[in-house]
C-alpha cells in the first residue's frame, strides 16, 4: 500500500452533476434539431456526452425552450464541449481569465469587444446549463453571473485605462496593476452590489472620481477625463455589435443623474449625499460594493458615507417616507387581483421587488443601531431580521422560499430569448409551454404554485406600514421615488391632462433630487412624497396641468424653504386646489407667485384674507412703511414687497369668488392710493432733507381715469396730475441747498414718479401716465394751481374737461385738494352749448381710427365697449351739471344711474347701459387678472374661459362672446341715439 498523501479532490465535470431537466413541450421537434446538431457537429466527443440520458434531456430542452440559448449551444461546438466535459466553478474561472488576457494584449477597441462577447457568450451557456440541470442552485447561479459581471467591468475599465495612458491622459502604474492607483472607482449597486444578478438585468453602476489623483496629468481636466472613461466602458459593455452585447449598463442611480456627468466627484458627491440624499438612496446605497478601479478608494467612500446609509435615530418623517415608498410601490406595480398571466414576477404584486423592500425597509429603520442588519444580500438579512426577532419564523420562512421559487421563474423568463422581461407570458399555450420549461408537466400545477408564493408575499409585504394611506389616485398611480421612469405614472399623468408627462416626471423627480432650493431641506422632500398625488389632482383640474407645475417649479426656484407651504398644502385641500387653480389658470396672477414667491404666505394666512380693502385700511397698513428710516433703495424694495403681499391676495379673492369685481376694483383703486401717498411722504421727506421745504408750499397729487373713478385693475396704470402752490412773496426754499419753487417742485414729482416706476430688484409698481395733464406730454411735470386753474377755465379743450369728470386728490395737501377739486367743479359744471355733442363724438371716432374698434375682446375700445359708456357718462355731466350738480360723480355708472334719476336719460336706456357697464368691468377684471393685454380668451386654457364665464353668469365662453355681442350691439345704439341726435 503507498504510503503518498491523497491528492487533491477533483470537482466531477458538469454532466456528471446534471441531475434535472426541464419538461418538453415538443419533444419530436426538439429531438429532430439535436440530431441535425450532432450531425452538423462530427465532435465524437460531444456525441458521446449527449449521449448520456441526463445530458440529452438538458439539450433537448435548450432545443425546445430556449431559442437563445439553443444558439449559444449549437454555435460554437469545442466552447459547448467544455462546458460539459469540466466542472463549471473551472470552466467560468477559465473563461474570465481568458478575457483578462486577452484584455492585456488587446490593440483595439474591436479586439477587446469581440473577446468581451465572446467571453459572455460562454459564460451565460455555462451557468444556464449548470442552472437548468440542478448542478447551481438560484444562489450559486446569481453569484457566478455577478462574478462574470465583475470580470467584465473590470477589463472594460482597464481597456479605457490603457487607452487614456497611451494618449497621456494618465500615468498608469507599473505592471498588471493599473487600477488601483488610477483614481477612478466604479461601484456596484443592486442586483449585482448584492452579488444577486440575475441573466438579462440591468448592472447598476456609480462612478466616482478623486478630482486631487496623482495620476491625472497637468493639462487634463479631470471631470472631462473621468466621465469620457465612464462612456467608453459603457460603449464597450452595451454596444451590439455580431457578437452581440456584454451587459446593458445603468448608471441612473448616481446623484442627480438628470443634471449630473456620468463621472461624479467624490467631493460633490460627499456634498449631495450629507446635505440631499433620500431614502430611496439609502435602501440602494445597502447593496453597493467596489467592483473595479481603485477599490481602496471605493471602500473608504463607503465607509464615509455610514451615517448617511444608517442613521443613528430614525425621525418620524423619515419612517413615513419610507412607508410611502412602500405605498408608491404597492400601488403602481400589483394587479387589483394576483393572477399568472401576464403578471409581472418583479414588479407586481407579491413579486421579488416586494421581498426585497420588506427586507431594506426594516434594514434602514433598525440597521443603524444593529450593524448584524447592515448586510447586502436579501435572504441573509431576511434570516437575521428573523433572528433578531423584528420578523417572525413563519414570514422568514415564505419569504424565503418564495424569493428562491420566483428568482428561478425570472431566470426562465429571460433564458427564453435574453430579453429583460420579469413578466409571464399572457398567451395561455404560451403560458403552458413555459410552465413545461419550469419543470412542471402540468399548467395547472404551475399555475397554482405562483399563485401561492406570490399571496404568502403580498400577505406578508401588506403587514408593512399596514395603517398608512394609500397614495395612488382614482385616475392611477403616480411613482417619482427612484431614477426611473414608472411606465404608468406616465400613463396616469397624460390620463389627468398633462401633454408632456415625461418632463413632469422628470420635474417632480428633480425636487427629490433638491434642483430647487426650497426643497434641499429633507423635511420638504419627504412631505413632497404624499403631496405630489394631491397637488397632480388640483394641477389636472386648473385647465393647463402642464403650466401649472412649471409655475410652481419655478417658484420653487426662487423660495429658500417650502416645508411651511407644503405642510399647509397637504393638511388643506380647498387650499391646494385653489393654488393648483391659479398656477394653471391665471396665468398673470401664477406669475407674482413665481417673481415673489413669499405672497403665497397670503394663501396660508386666514388673517390676511379676511383684511379690510377700504381706504383707511390700506393707507394704514402702507404707513407701516414710513416708520422705518429707509435709505431711497431700501424703501423702493420695501414699497415693491408691500404693493406684492397686498395684490395678491386681492387677485386671490377675485378669482375664488370670495369678493366681487366691482369690489376687487375698489380695492385695487384704494391700494394704489395708499401707494401714491405713502411714496410721496418718502419722497417730501427725502428731499427737504436736502433742499428744505418752500414757504407757504403745498402739493397735491390728482388722480384721473380708473384710479379716479375707483376702478382700477390688477393690470392697470396710473393716470396722474400734480398741482403745487406756494407763497409767490418767498418762492425759495428754505434749505441747505435752495431751489426756486418751480423747480423744487419739478424735482420733487419727478423722484416720486420715479418712485412710481422704476424697476428695482423687488420688480416694478405702475406705469404713470401723465399725459393728461395741461399742455400734454410738453408741459411741466408739475403744473402750479393758478396756471392750471386758469388754463382749464380759458384753454382746455373738450376732452381735457371730460378728463377732469374722474379727477379726485389721493395724496398730499388736503387744503390745496379740495381747492383744486373746487376749481374742477367750477369748469365742469359751468354752462355749455349744443357743441358738446359733437366734440364728444369726434372724439370717439378720432380714438376708433386711430386704435380700432373691431376687436371683439376689447372691451374697452370696441364700438358699444365701456368707453362708449364712459363718453356718454362725460358728455350727460358736462351737459347736465350746470343745472344739475348731483350729476358731478367720478364714477360713470354714478353718473348714468344720477342722470337716469334726474330725467336726462330715459330708464330703459339707464338700465341697457348700467348692466352693460356691470359686465363689461367684471369680465375685464378678471381679463386683466388672468391673461395679458392682447391675449384672446379663445387662446385661454379651460380655467380662465370657466372663470370669465362664471363672472358673466353664463355656462361657457360661446354664451359669454354671444352676450357681449348683443350687449355692444345695445349701447352703441344708445350712444348713437344721444350724441348723433339733432
Amino acid at each position: 500500500m503507498s504510503d503518498a498523501a491523497p491528492g487533491p479532490e477533483v470537482a466531477p465535470p458538469l454532466w456528471q452533476r446534471i441531475c434535472t431537466a426541464p419538461q418538453l413541450s415538443d419533444g419530436r421537434r426538439a429531438g429532430s434539431r439535436l440530431a441535425e446538431f450532432l450531425e452538423w457537429s462530427e465532435d465524437a466527443e460531444l456525441q458521446k456526452l449527449a449521449g448520456q440520458p441526463n445530458v440529452r434531456a438538458l439539450l433537448l430542452a435548450l432545443a425546445d425552450h430556449s431559442p437563445f440559448l439553443w444558439r449559444l449551444a449549437t454555435a460554437d461546438v469545442p466552447r459547448l464541449g467544455r462546458c460539459l466535459a469540466s466542472d463549471p466553478e473551472t470552466v467560468l474561472a477559465a473563461c474570465l481569465a481568458t478575457c483578462e488576457k486577452a484584455e492585456a494584449s488587446a490593440g483595439s477597441d474591436a479586439a477587446i469587444m469581440r473577446a468581451l462577447r465572446l467571453a459572455k457568450q460562454e459564460s451565460a451557456l455555462l451557468i444556464a446549463l449548470a442552472d437548468l440541470g440542478g448542478a447551481f442552485d438560484v444562489i450559486a447561479t446569481t453569484g457566478a453571473l455577478s462574478r462574470a459581471a465583475d470580470t467584465f467591468i473590470s477589463v472594460a475599465l482597464r481597456h479605457v485605462l490603457r487607452e487614456a495612458g497611451r494618449a497621456g491622459r494618465l500615468r498608469l502604474a507599473d505592471g498588471d496593476d493599473i487600477e488601483t492607483g488610477c483614481g477612478l472607482v466604479i461601484l456596484a449597486l443592486g442586483k449585482l452590489g448584492a452579488r444577486e444578478l440575475n441573466y438579462s438585468s440591468d448592472v447598476d453602476i456609480v462612478v466616482f472620481f478623486d478630482p486631487e489623483c496623482a495620476s491625472i496629468t497637468g493639462t487634463v481636466d479631470p471631470a472631462t477625463l473621468f466621465s469620457r472613461l465612464t462612456k467608453g466602458i459603457v460603449r464597450l459593455l452595451q454596444e451590439r455589435t455580431p457578437d452581440g452585447y456584454v451587459e446593458r449598463v445603468d448608471l441612473r442611480l448616481r446623484p442627480d443623474p438628470g443634471s449630473t456627468a456620468v463621472a461624479i466627484a467624490l467631493p460633490t458627491a460627499y456634498s449631495y449625499y450629507e446635505s440631499l440624499g433620500q431614502n430611496w438612496e439609502r435602501a440602494a446605497f445597502i447593496k453597493a460594493r467596489p467592483v473595479a478601479g481603485n477599490k481602496a478608494l471605493g471602500e473608504t467612500f463607503l465607509a464615509n458615507l455610514m451615517p448617511f446609509i444608517w442613521r443613528k435615530y430614525f425621525d418620524y418623517a423619515a419612517i413615513a417616507d419610507i412607508a410611502a415608498m412602500k405605498r408608491q410601490i404597492h400601488a403602481s406595480r400589483g394587479h387589483g387581483e394576483i393572477a399568472v398571466a401576464g403578471h409581472d414576477v418583479k414588479l407586481g404584486r407579491g413579486g421579488i421587488r416586494e421581498i426585497e423592500f420588506f427586507v431594506q425597509t426594516q434594514q434602514l429603520i433598525f440597521g443603524g443601531k444593529r450593524p448584524r442588519l447592515r448586510g447586502s444580500r436579501t435572504l441573509d438579512m431576511l434570516e437575521q431580521l428573523g433572528n433578531e426577532g423584528w420578523v417572525t419564523q413563519d414570514a422568514v420562512a415564505d419569504l424565503r422560499a418564495s424569493y428562491l421559487f420566483l428568482r428561478e421563474i425570472e431566470h426562465r423568463l429571460q433564458m427564453v430569448d435574453d430579453e429583460q422581461t420579469q413578466r409571464l407570458p399572457s398567451d395561455e399555450d404560451t403560458l403552458g409551454r413555459f410552465a413545461r420549461f419550469c419543470g412542471y408537466a402540468q399548467k395547472r400545477r404551475f399555475c397554482s404554485e405562483v399563485t401561492h408564493r406570490l399571496r404568502l408575499v403580498s400577505h406578508h409585504y401588506e403587514r408593512l406600514f399596514e395603517h398608512s394611506p394609500r397614495l395612488d389616485v382614482a385616475a392611477g398611480s403616480l411613482v417619482f421615488t427612484g431614477a426611473t421612469e414608472d411606465p404608468e405614472t406616465l400613463e396616469t399623468l397624460l390620463r389627468l391632462g398633462f401633454k408632456q408627462a415625461a418632463l413632469a416626471v422628470e420635474t417632480i423627480r428633480g425636487w427629490h433630487f433638491g434642483r430647487r432650493p426650497a426643497v434641499r431641506g429633507a423635511r420638504a422632500r419627504e412631505i413632497l412624497t404624499e403631496l405630489v398625488p394631491l397637488l397632480l389632482q388640483a394641477f389636472s383640474r386648473s385647465g393647463d396641468p402642464d403650466a401649472a407645475l412649471a409655475g410652481l417649479d419655478a417658484a420653487l426656484a426662487g423660495m429658500p424653504a417650502a416645508a411651511e407651504l407644503f405642510l399647509v398644502l397637504k393638511s388643506n385641500p380647498p387650499i391646494c386646489e385653489l393654488f393648483g387653480e391659479i398656477l394653471g389658470g391665471a396665468p398673470r396672477l401664477a406669475r407674482t407667485i413665481i417673481s415673489h414667491p413669499h405672497v403665497l404666505d397670503a394663501a396660508i394666512d386666514p388673517d390676511v384674507l379676511r383684511a379690510p380693502l377700504d381706504e383707511d385700511a390700506f393707507s394704514q397698513r402702507a404707513s407701516q412703511i414710513l416708520r422705518h428710516k429707509f435709505e431711497t433703495e431700501e424703501f423702493l424694495d420695501a414699497l415693491r414687497d408691500f404693493a406684492q403681499e397686498e395684490l395678491f391676495p386681492i387677485g386671490l379673492r377675485l378669482w375664488s369668488g370670495m369678493i366681487e369685481p366691482s369690489g376687487a376694483a375698489l380695492a385695487y383703486s384704494a391700494l394704489a392710493a395708499s401707494i401714491v401717498e405713502t411714496a410721496l411722504a418718502h419722497v417730501e421727506r427725502d428731499f427737504s432733507r436736502e433742499h428744505g421745504k418752500v414757504p407757504g408750499g403745498r402739493l397735491t397729487v390728482l388722480a384721473l381715469g380708473k384710479l379716479g373713478s375707483r376702478e382700477m385693475t390688477a393690470a392697470s396704470d396710473l393716470d396722474l396730475i400734480l398741482i403745487y402752490d406756494f407763497d409767490a412773496a418767498r418762492p425759495e426754499s428754505e434749505g441747505s441747498r435752495p431751489l426756486h419753487a418751480v423747480q423744487y417742485y419739478t424735482r420733487l414729482v419727478q423722484r416720486l414718479i420715479s418712485a412710481l416706476t422704476v424697476a428695482t430688484r423687488r420688480g416694478r409698481l405702475y406705469d404713470v401716465d401723465m399725459r393728461l395733464r395741461p399742455s400734454g406730454g410738453k408741459g411741466p411735470l408739475a403744473t402750479q394751481y393758478s396756471s392750471f386753474a386758469g388754463y382749464q377755465a380759458t384753454e382746455a379743450e373738450t376732452w381735457e374737461h371730460m378728463v377732469l369728470t374722474r379727477a379726485r386728490p389721493v395724496a398730499g395737501d388736503k387744503a390745496l385738494g379740495v381747492q383744486t377739486c373746487d376749481a374742477i367743479r367750477a369748469v365742469l359744471t359751468r354752462q355749455r352749448g349744443d357743441g358738446l355733442r359733437k366734440d364728444v363724438h369726434d372724439m370717439r371716432r378720432l380714438i376708433a381710427k386711430e386704435k380700432g374698434e373691431q376687436d371683439p375682446w376689447d372691451l374697452k375700445l370696441a364700438a358699444g365697449g365701456l368707453i362708449d359708456i364712459e363718453f356718454l357718462a362725460q358728455y350727460l355731466l358736462l351737459r347736465h351739471a350746470h343745472a344739475e350738480p348731483s350729476l358731478v360723480c367720478v364714477s360713470p355708472l354714478a353718473v348714468i344711474e344720477a342722470a337716469a334719476r334726474i330725467g336726462k336719460l330715459n330708464a330703459e336706456d339707464a338700465r341697457c347701459v348700467t348692466s352693460a357697464y356691470r359686465l363689461l368691468t367684471d369680465v375685464t377684471q378678471i381679463l386683466r387678472l388672468t391673461l395679458d393685454m392682447g391675449t384672446s380668451p379663445r387662446e385661454a386654457n379651460e380655467a380662465v374661459r370657466r372663470r370669465l364665464s362664471r363672472a358673466a353668469g353664463e355656462p361657457d365662453l360661446s354664451a359669454l362672446e354671444s352676450r357681449l355681442s348683443d350687449t355692444r350691439a345695445d349701447v352703441r345704439a344708445v350712444f348713437d341715439k344721444i350724441l348723433l341726435a339733432r
